[in-house]
């Protein structure tokens, strides 16, 4: 059987916690920010954890997640 690719985009985009949830940060952050708001922006730099439904699929394409 062939080796299982990984899928390098979302390996450098996403972080497994130790209790098996996956993290990412916001989009929206690099640029046009002039017209955003403080607190738009300090809630923007919190990092957010992946919907449960879509959690599954992102497993699916990281196979050796650990």
């Amino acid at each position: 059987m062939y080796k299982l690719k990984t899928n390098k985009s979302i390996n450098k985009r996403f972080k497994l916690t130790s209790s098996s949830k996956l993290l990412k940060h916001s989009a929206g952050k690099s640029h046009l920010l002039q017209k955003k708001s403080a607190n738009r922006k300090r809630k923007l730099r919190r990092v957010k954890l992946v919907n449960s439904s879509d959690q599954f699929n992102f497993i699916k394409v990281l196979p050796y997640l650990k």
